[in-house]
């Protein structure tokens, strides 16, 4: 332990002399309008490190002309400075770097280490500028000679205002993130109640219309094998008969729309190929599919279904702007996570159109990555076609796994 450098007691006595003479003499209009130290209310709490009282009794009166009342702890010792952090964290701390058992340089450590957010401002007689800068990097926030005294009250000024700055800054930060995530843990629980419902109306479309009408074909057929008719008679049943057919697939249609049946009955990988099948019968567009998920390892309902929705979206977005003829989809698993691959050779989409605010469709399929724990990248090249590429872990829990508190 270095000892601690001390100058003269005559010529000491003398600096601080002059530095309280040159704080009274500015008063309270050196902290500016609506200071930190010229604020009323309860005293400003300052723990100071100092082995000196005459240091300590100055410091005292120089923050005390300042315009407002100081509650001040001083302390000589690590388990001292320990021990006042632990009972009642002061909204300053002031700290000479060199005591004879301690030091500045740890108190500090100390400091940042329990009250990372309590300013720390170091005041002491000899301060050479390397060790000041690295002070200043350790996370001090700013340092007071003793021959300059009256720079403190300003210093502690600003650093009390910088702090309550911060302070606000973070609760702004902290409220915005609680939002964030409850309009997550919102979008999340639309999503699963917007699945749920799907799921019941594409069963009751299919069970109940579909019966239905099963049944009055029946009946119809019935009937016109009973009844005796002109060919214009026979030709309208017929007629009739065809209608039924058409409104029949097409419910069929409607409710593998909703929800795919294959998803729940044989899974991810079956509705891929599926759901690629019909796109290319549906647009023309040649579509490639390959598979490398092992049956055993099938991801769960919620995960495929955000995988499933997502390839959905792809597709969608390459019918309506990719002005693509040709499209490769890969699905692949690992032990640690899913991956769905979906290239095509259209035009090729912008960074501009990636991140327009106006792309719903992507900041849906980003946010349904999210409801799973995975991510959604986006990559095109002019005339070169786009990549949309989709990373899910498979064991992790959902981004969301609750919905919204009710009030």
């Amino acid at each position: 332990m270095h000892a601690k450098p001390r100058e003269k007691i005559t010529g000491r006595q003398h600096s601080l002399k002059l530095a309280a003479a040159s704080a009274a003499a500015a008063g309270p209009e050196v902290l500016g309008e609506g200071s930190p130290l010229a604020t009323a209310g309860e005293p400003l709490r300052i723990l100071l490190v100092e082995d000196s009282l005459p240091d300590v009794e100055m410091i005292r009166h120089i923050l005390g002309e300042a315009g407002r009342e100081v509650a001040l702890v001083a302390v000589e010792t690590r388990e001292a400075f320990e021990a006042e952090l632990n009972r009642r964290p002061p909204q300053i701390i002031l700290s000479d770097y060199w005591l004879p058992t301690f030091n500045g340089s740890k108190a500090l450590e100390i400091s940042k280490r329990v009250a990372p957010q309590i300013p720390f401002i170091f005041v002491t007689g000899v301060l050479g500028e390397e060790v000041a800068i690295e002070m200043l990097k350790e996370g001090a926030t700013d340092y007071v000679l003793k021959n300059r005294l009256s720079r403190l009250a300003p210093a502690v000024s600003r650093a009390l205002r910088e702090s309550e700055q911060r302070r606000e800054r973070e609760q702004a930060e902290e409220k915005l993130r609680r939002s964030h995530d409850q309009l997550r843990a919102l979008t999340g629980h639309l999503q699963i109640v917007r699945e749920e419902e799907r799921t019941r109306i594409a069963r009751e479309v299919h069970d109940e219309l579909g019966q239905a009408l099963t049944g009055l074909k029946l009946d119809l057929a019935w009937l016109a094998g009973k009844v005796p008719g002109t060919k214009v008679l026979q030709e309208k049943v017929k007629s009739m008969s065809a209608h039924i057919d058409e409104t029949i697939h097409a419910i069929r249609r409607i409710a593998t729309e909703l929800r795919p049946g294959v998803l729940d009955s044989l899974g991810l990988a079956a509705a891929v190929e599926w759901q690629a099948a019909d796109f290319q019968e549906r647009t023309g567009i040649r579509c490639e599919v390959k598979i490398d998920v092992s049956p055993e390892a099938a991801p769960d309902q919620e995960l495929s279904t955000a995988c499933f929705r997502i390839f959905q979206e792809t597709l969608t977005n390459i019918i309506r702007h990719a002005e693509a003829t040709r499209v490769e989809v890969h699905l692949a698993q690992n032990e640690r996570e899913l991956m769905l691959s979906v290239r095509d050779n259209g035009r090729g989409i912008s960074e501009r159109e990636i991140v327009h605010a106006r792309s719903i469709g992507l900041i849906g399929m980003k946010e349904r990555a999210a409801q799973v724990g995975g991510e959604v990248f986006f990559f095109g090249l002019p005339g070169r076609g786009t990549t949309v590429t989709l990373r899910v872990p498979l064991h992790a829990p959902a981004a969301v796994a609750e919905s919204p508190a009710q009030p």
